[in-house]
């Protein structure tokens, strides 16, 4: 728990969330983040407070980042902060269970980015509809991706993150 706040934990926490802006434009170039349905391949991240606590700042501030970088409107950039950290803390309060812990993600982003694409970007869609298609997203990206990566990483997790709790 101490190492938190140490030089590791910093630059874990520094490429978590360059990882995320990284991911954030390959999907824009990819067209896979526009369209009904979005695949947000950084979203894939978000399965990674499991390993450290130091994913739970990384992906804050990854996805604060990668918001600004991509021209998003401040109440984007704000709530999809926000909804970020929030998912974050449950996957890192889920750890033990990480199946469930993705959840927690898709669950705050479900609930939060229809809100902003309503009343942010002016999208007339009903937001029951936005919160089906954001979510049907959330599955695809932080359960589906995020499960595929938490078995790619989890033999290796001590070498890639340290020893934590």
């Amino acid at each position: 728990m101490k190492d938190r706040y140490s030089v590791r934990g910093l630059i874990q926490g520094g490429a978590i969330a360059a990882l995320y802006v990284a991911l954030t434009f390959l999907a824009a170039q990819l067209g896979l983040s526009s369209g009904v349905i979005q695949l947000r391949l950084s979203e894939a991240l978000c399965i990674l407070p499991v390993f450290t606590p130091a994913a739970v700042p990384g992906l804050a501030i990854g996805c604060m980042l990668a918001n600004v970088l991509t021209g998003c409107i401040v109440l984007d950039v704000m709530v999809g902060s926000l909804a970020t950290l929030i998912g974050a803390l449950g996957t890192r309060a889920l750890r033990n269970k990480p199946v469930l812990a993705t959840f927690s993600p898709i669950l705050a982003n479900t609930i939060a980015v229809p809100f902003v694409l309503r009343y942010g970007y002016g999208m007339p869609d009903a937001i029951w509809y936005m919160a089906i298609t954001v979510g049907v997203g959330e599955i695809l990206s932080a359960g589906v991706l995020g499960i595929m990566l938490y078995r790619a990483i989890k033999k290796r997790s001590a070498q890639l993150f340290g020893q934590h709790e």
